[in-house]
């Protein structure tokens, strides 16, 4: 199966039994200074406008550990089923995800239900796709649905790895190749930044999710992926470490690799927000080594 969809198909598909569709949206805006850190629900831009039968999946609070020290923790399998099951995707269901971003956060919940064992699908350039072609949208609340069976869950705890994991590879005791997908600016620290310190987990290598998209938000082709990422990073031997400032545009990352046939990835979930807030923790600045 297909991990992307278009715009066409999607329409084709809407009024398919079984078809659950999924804005992951969350308003994160970029910082104006250090540790401008704004976040807000997504809902409201949902409900002004959204695909006809899709629903808001909350991953600020709903589809997150709220009692986590850091935005958009990954909540336990139980959890997120559960929380899945009350927007009508369960058992049987085929489940497409978008936002009406940049990509990062649909592709950060398609990865959380990769985890759980699910295989959904995301709608390729997202709503913006959708709104360029011409497509019909709704606004207003969604109608009330029928209560699912959720999924049994097959947890793959190996595509996420806690802070420890990511210490060990730092100093040298495990294997991993760290991958910051943040932007040039922001990983090097010549940028205002929203979390705790600027720059980047020492060691890592910079792949800016950005530059795996095309003008109109949809992933480049896979000899263009392949080309963007580049054969060192793409065919490097040991286990690929992704992470950005929430475990965010990391998703976006993994979603590139994972087309392009890579397994061995885990997303750090906690991220910068985590990392850098501990100041016993090491951080760089400047550009990865050539």
């Amino acid at each position: 199966m297909s991990i992307l969809v278009d715009s066409q198909w999607l329409q084709a598909h809407l009024d398919a039994p079984g078809l659950v569709v999924l804005d992951a949206t969350v308003v994160l805006p970029s910082p104006e200074f250090d540790g401008d850190y704004r976040v807000d629900s997504g809902y409201d831009g949902w409900f002004q406008a959204h695909i006809p039968g899709s629903r808001h999946a909350d991953l600020l609070t709903e589809l997150a550990d709220t009692q986590a020290g850091f935005s958009f923790a990954l909540p336990r399998p139980e959890a997120l089923v559960n929380a899945l099951a009350n927007l009508g995707a369960g058992e049987g269901k085929t489940v497409v995800i978008y936002d009406r971003a940049d990509g990062f956060w649909a592709a950060r919940l398609w990865w959380m239900l990769r985890g759980t064992g699910i295989d959904a699908r995301v709608l390729d350039g997202g709503f913006n796709a959708w709104r360029e072609a011409g497509l019909p949208e709704y606004s207003g609340p969604a109608k009330p649905i029928t209560p699912v069976q959720n999924w049994s869950i097959n947890p793959r705890p190996e595509l996420w790895i806690d802070r420890s994991g990511v210490e060990a590879i730092v100093a040298g005791n495990a294997p991993g190749q760290l991958i910051c997908a943040l932007g040039a600016a922001l990983f090097e620290g010549t940028a205002a930044t929203r979390y705790a310190r600027r720059g980047h987990i020492p060691g890592s290598r910079n792949l800016p999710a950005r530059h795996l998209f095309d003008a109109h938000g949809r992933y480049l082709p896979k000899d263009a992926l392949a080309l963007a990422i580049g054969p060192t990073l793409l065919h490097s031997e040991g286990p690929l470490i992704l992470y950005c400032g929430g475990g965010i545009s990391a998703a976006a990352n993994a979603l590139a690799l994972t087309l392009l046939g890579r397994q061995d990835i885990a997303i750090y979930d906690g991220s910068l927000q985590e990392w850098a807030a501990d100041a016993r923790l090491p951080m760089t600045t400047g550009a990865a080594p050539a």
